[in-house]
């Protein structure tokens, strides 16, 4: 190789390096496929998939928040269903006096159900809240790359999945990131941002003034670690209550007083696990089980298993730990 393409060389990956610094603002893309630099200062447009609990919840703050939302799920009842939670949850609201009717129709017209993944191909962003199956987000997640321009960020809702696992069935793995969202997503303020361990700075800082501009207030979650820092910490929670309700030590009435008078929580365990649903609880127990080298102390009691096998799942199926 000679002084002179040696040279050549320098100059062109140097150039390279600028172009990914000062991108172009009238449109180009550079040979990477990135994106445009006007673009990702501005997000308009959001995707969410899955208009199931907490879909449409997600879907509902971006649209109060300003933010034009395309809401997808794989059939016309879900997506109907979840526009309807989201009507009824703001018709409540009216009737508190926390918005007008003016303003809850505002938000209604931001916000298009859709059974169409190529409704998606314009978002800015992008906020995955499907069901808590690592193969099924990983299909979407390569469905997303391929469909979504290169520079959007791609994030999950996962409560305890590998953000790093998610990430690595794209080809931009530096742009996708964990937000997770709490259990009713307009009224929780929490969100944990989550590295993956390709997930960029520049990605995470996004994704958190993004949470801010939807009214919350995020927590960096630097590693990608099972459960996060919430469920991690929860889980523990639930296994040992439902432990003391199987050995008869408590009521599961009283345990929920004792943790609501004792420890001062909004809600008792069960209460809670009603609220966000039996079957999630067990699913992410049993990913914990198997994610951190199958310690007991993470093992799923068998009285939670009878719950979910008996289709009482809280208050999604009119009844779990108490009657709805």
């Amino acid at each position: 190789m000679t002084l002179k393409t040696k040279y050549n060389n320098l100059c062109e990956k140097f150039n390279r390096s600028l172009r990914l610094i000062f991108r172009d603002k009238e449109g180009s893309k550079n040979e990477e496929g990135d994106r445009e630099e006007g673009e990702a200062m501005e997000i308009k447009k959001i995707g969410v998939l899955g208009a199931g609990t907490m879909g449409n919840g997600i879907a509902q703050v971006a649209a109060q928040s300003g933010f034009e939302v395309i809401m997808r799920d794989i059939e016309d009842r879900f997506v109907e269903n979840g526009l309807k939670a989201i009507e009824k949850f703001l018709t409540k609201s009216v009737e508190k006096g926390k918005m007008t009717e003016s303003q809850k129709k505002e938000v209604l017209l931001r916000i298009k159900g859709t059974t169409r993944m190529e409704d998606l191909k314009d978002v800015d962003f992008v906020i995955e809240a499907i069901f808590e199956d690592l193969e099924l987000k990983k299909s979407v997640f390569r469905q997303l790359d391929e469909l979504t321009r290169p520079h959007v960020i791609l994030t999950t809702n996962t409560s305890s999945m590998s953000v790093t696992e998610i990430s690595m069935a794209t080809k931009r793995p530096e742009k996708v990131a964990g937000m997770h969202f709490f259990n009713p997503a307009p009224l929780m303020r929490l969100v944990e941002v989550i590295h993956g361990y390709h997930t960029s700075d520049e990605t995470v800082e996004v994704v958190m003034e993004m949470a801010r501009k939807f009214g919350k207030e995020p927590v960096e979650v630097k590693k990608d670690t099972p459960g996060f820092i919430v469920n991690r910490l929860l889980m523990p929670h639930f296994i040992e209550a439902i432990k003391m309700a199987e050995e008869g030590i408590a009521s599961i009435e009283d345990i929920d007083k004792a943790v609501k008078l004792g420890l001062n929580y909004p809600m008792g365990p069960f209460e809670l696990m009603d609220l966000t649903g039996i079957d999630i609880a067990l699913h992410v127990i049993e990913y914990l089980y198997k994610e951190l080298n199958k310690e007991s102390k993470w093992s799923a009691p068998t009285l939670l298993r009878s719950m979910v096998r008996a289709g009482r799942l809280g208050k999604k199926t009119g009844g779990g730990w108490y009657k709805s």
